[in-house]
């Protein structure tokens, strides 16, 4: 993972991923010197996610995907957008728990959890019909801290039976989408051969 963090870009996928992480970083700044605390926080909020590719070495079309959806979902709350564009919310729920189904099913596969990559050797049924489960379990969870939010922090949080439900079912939508990315797409990150032959250097040098 070190390794992975560190890498230099060589895509333009990686590179354009790395930009989104500076505007990212840039945006912490200028939330803090402009905008009020709490604009801060949610877009300081955002940066372990947009962190956290790179330090899978995912594969740079999807890194790239990631830190968008996660920029744009921060910075759509500090900009009102949730209430100011009709279904923006909504949009946003399917497509953030597809992008975030993937990244939790890289971790799983990772931790020798369950296999739901095909990288790993995964079936397609198994992704096909995990990646939603897993979606549901995520929009839950983002459902309780939505309410935790409305019950000791700020009552303009909205949530409301029909928005909770609602919320949750593109969430699973999303995790269709997930799904087939997960039997269908490669997210592990090309190694070029100039990482191939350290990673074995250091195996070699670690055995003896």
């Amino acid at each position: 993972m070190k390794e992975d963090f560190l890498r230099p870009p060589r895509t333009v996928t990686e590179w354009s991923a790395d930009f989104v992480r500076a505007v990212g970083i840039i945006g912490v700044a200028v939330a803090l010197v402009w905008l009020a605390p709490t604009d801060a926080g949610i877009a300081a909020l955002a940066l372990p996610a947009l962190m956290l590719p790179r330090v899978l070495g995912m594969r740079g079309w999807f890194d790239l995907t990631v830190c968008a959806t996660v920029l744009v979902a921060a910075w759509s709350n500090v900009l009102d957008l949730y209430r100011s564009i009709p279904g923006w919310d909504l949009l946003l729920h399917l497509i953030c728990t597809g992008v975030l189904t993937v990244v939790a099913a890289l971790i799983l596969t990772r931790a020798d959890v369950v296999p739901l990559t095909r990288d790993s050797g995964a079936s397609r049924r198994t992704s096909l019909i995990l990646a939603p489960v897993l979606a549901l379990a995520l929009s839950a969870v983002w459902e309780m801290i939505e309410w935790l939010g409305w019950a000791y922090l700020s009552d303009e949080i909205f949530v409301t039976y029909q928005d909770t439900i609602g919320d949750m079912v593109f969430g699973a939508l999303g995790g269709i989408a997930a799904g087939t990315v997960l039997a269908t797409s490669s997210l592990d990150r090309q190694r070029s051969t100039d990482d191939v032959a350290t990673k074995r250097s250091r195996s070699r040098a670690g055995g003896t």
